[in-house]
């Protein structure tokens, strides 16, 4: 892509995921120092340091904990000198779809928790850190969700948090990061249908993914190294150096409405 990065220093969140995965994968392709978190699953992210040829650090973090996110940033600016972008891709999905008349107010503030405030306070440390090490350059990139567009029935709590990030964090905040950075930016990608393990359970029920595909105009699941040539293209100041508070939807044309009702 030659996205010109090689001097960039990216810390992608939830790097063991399908997306955050690809999105290393692909990072690293550019010649870029990678900071690659994990909270739980160390094994896939082990496992790319070995197909990777570029400068890397592994963290770990529960990214809803203030001091570990904190953390994350000390372990990162003891092995290179500054962080340039951030990839905001840690969360989570229940797969079980749950009314919210039915909703317990624990699964309400389990999944804000994972998902927004989880982003606030990483989103927070990066800019804490512009504040401490001023430059030109630097960037933001949010993995949002179609759910925060459109909304999802049976998951209110997690397309109200991708809700709150695709508009109230992406607008907000690339505004606020220009007086730390002249040239910062911040941007969100709101992927659809990806063929991850986080999207297994309805990848497997066919009759689910009729209905979802008729309301694609290109009728297909994105693969993750969709969504991550979209972060890489957000990421680099040389691609997209005057693209800020972008929402970008990496979803085959998805509309939130029928646009194949002949397939159903």
């Amino acid at each position: 892509m030659n996205a010109d990065m090689n001097d960039s220093c990216i810390l992608v969140t939830g790097a063991s995921g399908g997306i955050g995965l690809a999105t290393a994968e692909a990072l690293a392709e550019e010649g870029v120092k990678l900071v690659l978190h994990y909270h739980t699953q160390a094994e896939p992210v082990r496992q790319l340091q070995q197909r990777i040829d570029v400068p890397n650090v592994l963290v770990q973090a529960d990214l809803r904990d203030e001091r570990q996110v904190e953390r994350v940033f000390v372990e990162a600016l003891s092995a290179f000198p500054r962080i340039d972008v951030v990839v905001v891709n840690a969360g989570i999905f229940k797969s079980e779809s749950v009314p919210l008349h039915e909703m317990t107010t624990e699964q309400w503030r389990e999944t804000l928790d994972a998902d927004l405030n989880s982003a606030f306070l990483t989103c927070r440390a990066f800019l804490r850190h512009l504040a401490d090490e001023p430059r030109e350059a630097a960037a933001i990139v949010l993995v949002g969700s179609t759910a925060g567009l459109f909304g999802e029935a049976g998951h209110a709590d997690y397309a109200a948090a991708k809700a709150a990030m695709v508009y109230g964090l992406t607008l907000s905040l690339k505004n606020e990061i220009v007086r730390l950075a002249p040239r910062g930016r911040v941007n969100c990608v709101c992927p659809g249908w990806v063929r991850t393990p986080m999207a297994a359970y309805g990848l497997s029920d066919p009759a689910l993914m009729r209905r979802v595909q008729a309301t694609m105009a290109l009728q297909k699941v994105a693969e993750p190294r969709d969504v991550a040539a979209a972060i890489v293209f957000l990421a680099s100041e040389r691609l997209s150096g005057h693209i800020s508070g972008a929402i970008l939807p990496i979803a085959g044309g998805m509309e939130g409405r029928l646009l194949h009702p002949d397939t159903l």
